[in-house]
């Protein structure tokens, strides 16, 4: 019956012990007496595990396991929405590779910046607001630093040593303050809600995890010339 069923004898006990195939009469000399039902059996059983069905759902179904409507429906349902996922990823894996983009950002997001020349600290910014703002927030975000370039006075605040005097300090927060690219994004968001409003996290969190981030991207010059550029 194995060898009919193409499956192995272990298999065949299992389904003894687990109550999925009924034990058959012996015959006189001690060995078990296997008929048609018994291979219709093993061989409907394997069909369903083929299908996707645990032993645990084929003992659920009991006696209507020959024709599992509901069951397969179920399996058919979940296997839909594991398709549709596995696409999506798919999809993602092909942008990815195509545009040659890092991974630790959401793809649409990550192929608006592929051509952004932002420094170490702002890249790892972005990446942590992924994760707290909604999609529409970081694509508006995504958006406004499409057209950010780094010019000499933001080059010079990247590359500002954290032993920086205060003089410098000063000059580089008043320039700082007027340049377009700083201007353009106070527009896009005037205010902490206009970015994480609708963020699925708490406003508090949101900000939290914004000032510890902040805190520990940049030295102490460049944390007080922003703090004089909002000033």
């Amino acid at each position: 019956m194995a060898d009919l069923a193409g499956t192995t004898l272990r298999t065949i006990r299992h389904y003894h012990e687990v109550g999925l195939l009924p034990e058959p009469e012996r015959k006189a000399n001690g060995y078990k007496s296997y008929g048609v039902p018994h291979l219709v059996r093993v061989l409907r059983i394997k069909r369903l595990t083929g299908l996707g069905l645990s032993l645990t759902q084929i003992a659920d179904l009991g006696d209507g396991d020959e024709h599992p409507g509901e069951a397969l429906r179920e399996m058919d349902a979940e296997l839909a929405a594991t398709i549709e996922r596995l696409q999506r990823v798919r999809g993602e894996i092909a942008v990815i590779l195509r545009q040659e983009s890092p991974t630790d950002l959401p793809a649409d997001v990550a192929a608006m910046l592929a051509n952004v020349d932002l420094s170490p600290q702002d890249r790892s910014f972005t990446v942590v607001l992924a994760q707290l703002v909604s999609p529409e927030a970081l694509s508006s975000y995504a958006e406004v630093l499409k057209r950010y370039a780094r010019v000499p006075v933001l080059v010079e605040f990247d590359e500002l040593p954290a032993d920086a005097d205060e003089a410098t300090r000063q000059d580089l927060a008043e320039r700082m303050r007027v340049h377009p690219q700083v201007l353009e994004m106070r527009a896009a968001f005037p205010d902490p809600a206009s970015l994480y409003g609708a963020s699925p996290h708490s406003e508090k969190f949101v900000a939290q995890t914004i000032v510890k981030t902040i805190a520990e991207l940049y030295n102490k010059a460049q944390l007080d010339v922003l703090v004089r550029m909002n000033g």
